[in-house]
């Protein structure tokens, strides 16, 4: 025996020591083990999930095993049985019970023949111990293995023979706890050349993990642990490392530009006076800040972001989508003014769809323009402001945090701009004073606030916002002027026509026709329909100002199955993240919203917001 054997015993007990000591006091647990495992604990729970390595390395299984909140990977049994009876005695002593669930791997995929015309059913092969909770456990996991929707094999579960049973392995080697066990095929490696289908490979992790968060959730029901909401409470509450590393780092690559600033003409009111010169026969030349990014230097640093340590299935999807959007973000800026940038924008804010389209020109018909006895008070850029700084400090009173600046810039169109955390606004705006208000909940109301609320949350993902986040934002901000008071006609005529504008920019329709649509057809004055059309075109065609009405139809949907609201404040997400967002925040990842929109405060509003849910139509929002 060499020196360095004599101290191994030694160097276990130690750890072994220090893992009671945590296990004891609360604390959370990341121990490396052996050569290349590792044990994470991140608080105290009746179970985890156990992977065996066995020599092998970048397997499936070990990325399922460590997506859970308590896990353990080690080299052998001989390793993992000693550390599994520290953690699962401490943890029986705390909730009566403890589970381990072993996933692994087999060797071949044995049902897939070279010559098979279809793509046949794969192996997963699960067995038990004897006890009732764990036995109930066993046929969660298998139902929810057999109702994943998978795309390519379907799974036929077996059980093991008896010399590769490794529930009886464990118990011979002196596990004295409930354990489930669980071999699959690896179907997501190709067969010929051991190269991984990725999408495959992720899709089988996410939906193993899910079926042992489910399992877990029985066996603790059964077992009267503890009771949850949702199998998914069970995910992790603590980011490790990696995410905060990949966080920092795709927030810094989308900070490095500032794509609306860099679509938007800084000549608009030199074009709008050249194009009535011309009499409105020739489209305008904008001019456009000069590009302040590297492209390709971002796309590499964007692409070599490491998501492989993040250990989180739910988080590792996040960042993959955001990681998309901003690759095609930049993109469109690499094609600034070229024909492709418009391909693009639809591949960014898709496509107008029929039914969207049917309903803006359902709004244009029904709120037809009429113009307003009397004088309608103005106010200029500087009253805009000051009453913008306002507002941002009745915010500030209510959370120190919220600390927005707002700045008047000469570079801009008339109106507003959020980026980042401040409100930009133009020199050049002179706006009806009925509407300020509404407006400023618009910005600052929406925009700001779930800036500043994303901040809160321990991830800058939910600031800089999650990947098609837009939609909804100007749902809310749009409906923020609903519920405040400032909706007028001609406003949601505006909206409504931006999504007629961008489905004829889409279609092929140039400046000067869509300019004819908006001024021939639906009678808005020249100054207003080129600002409108000079956002639809500008880089070179840009569809973003669809998903305006395009979100506030979401948001109406969701308020009429009786969604609340609360949970879009927590930051900037999506309709589609919402279920993402409940889990995390089961998951106490997520924290409430520290702030809540001051338009929702007025009795108005509570009244106006059960009109919607009750089937207020859009054409009837406006209330001037």
């Amino acid at each position: 025996m060499t020196a360095s054997d004599a101290r191994k015993p030694s160097i276990l007990f130690d750890v072994l020591e220090d893992i009671k000591d945590c296990l004891a006091e609360g604390k959370a647990i990341r121990q490396d083990i052996g050569a290349d495992g590792r044990l994470h604990v991140d608080r105290s729970l009746p179970f985890l999930c156990l992977h065996l390595t066995n020599g092998s390395k970048k397997l499936a299984a070990r990325d399922i095993a460590s997506a859970h909140a308590s896990y353990l990977i080690a080299s052998n049994i001989s390793e993992a049985v000693p550390i599994l009876k520290v953690v699962g005695s401490e943890m029986q002593k705390r909730f009566g019970t403890f589970i381990v669930l072993d996933v692994g791997e087999l060797e071949h995929d044995v049902l897939l023949a070279d010559d098979s015309p279809f793509l046949p059913h794969y192996e997963v092969a699960v067995s038990a111990t004897s006890e009732p909770a764990t036995q109930d456990a066993k046929r969660v996991f298998i139902k929810a293995i057999c109702d994943a929707d998978i795309r390519f094999r379907t799974p036929r579960i077996t059980r093991p023979d008896e010399t590769d049973d490794h529930v009886a392995k464990l118990k011979a080697a002196g596990l004295e706890f409930p354990c489930i066990s669980v071999r699959f095929a690896p179907i997501y490696r190709q067969p010929e050349s051991g190269a991984d289908y990725p999408g495959l490979r992720e899709t089988m992790i996410a939906d193993l993990f899910d079926a042992g968060l489910r399992a877990f959730s029985a066996f603790s029901s059964q077992s009267d642990a503890f009771k949850i909401t949702s199998h998914r409470a069970l995910g992790r509450k603590a980011f490790v490392d990696a995410v905060r590393r990949a966080d920092r780092s795709i927030d810094e690559i989308a900070a490095s530009f500032d794509f609306l600033l860099s679509v938007t003409p800084i000549n608009a009111r030199k074009a709008f006076a050249e194009f009535n010169e011309g009499n409105s026969q020739y489209a305008p030349h904008f001019l456009y800040r000069p590009l302040g990014v590297d492209v390709e230097e971002q796309k590499r640093k964007l692409y070599s972001v490491a998501f492989d340590h993040l250990e989180d299935p739910v988080l590792y999807h996040l960042y993959r989508e955001k990681q998309q959007e901003i690759d095609l973000q930049l993109t469109m800026l690499a094609h600034l003014h070229l024909r492709q940038f418009t391909d693009f924008s639809r591949a960014l804010y898709g496509s107008v769809e029929p039914p969207l389209i049917s309903l803006a020109e359902d709004v244009l018909a029904r709120c037809t323009r009429h113009d307003e006895a009397g004088e309608i008070a103005m106010v200029d850029c500087y009253e805009v402001t000051k009453k913008a700084r306002e507002m941002v400090d009745a915010y500030r009173e209510e959370n120190p945090e919220f600390k927005a600046r707002v700045e008047i810039r000469d570079d801009l169109p008339p109106g507003l701009m959020v980026t980042g955390e401040k409100l930009l606004v133009s020199r050049h705006t002179v706006m009806e004073r009925r509407r300020l208000d509404a407006l400023l909940h618009h910005e600052i109301g929406v925009h700001l606030l779930t800036y500043f609320n994303g901040s809160a949350q321990g991830l800058r993902l939910f600031r800089t916002g999650l990947s098609g986040y837009e939609g909804v934002q100007e749902g809310l901000a749009v409906l923020a002027e609903h519920l405040s008071g400032g909706m007028t006609r001609d406003r949601l005529r505006l909206i409504a026509a931006r999504v007629v504008g961008c489905a004829a920019m889409l279609d092929g329709a140039s400046f000067v026709d869509t300019f004819r649509i908006m001024t021939h057809k639906h009678g808005f004055e020249d100054a207003n329909a080129f600002n409108m059309v000079l956002r639809i075109y500008r880089g070179g065609g840009l569809s973003k100002d669809a998903i305006y009405l395009r979100g506030l139809v979401e948001i109406q949907s969701h308020l009429r199955k009786g969604g609340a609201l609360d949970p879009f404040w927590m930051g900037k997400i999506s309709a589609a993240h919402f279920p993402v967002m409940q889990e995390l925040a089961l998951r106490g990842l997520l924290h409430p919203p520290g702030i809540r929109p001051a338009f929702l405060s007025p009795a108005k509003a509570s009244e106006r917001l059960e009109k919607i849910r009750s089937g207020l139509s859009i054409a009837e929002m406006a209330t001037l």
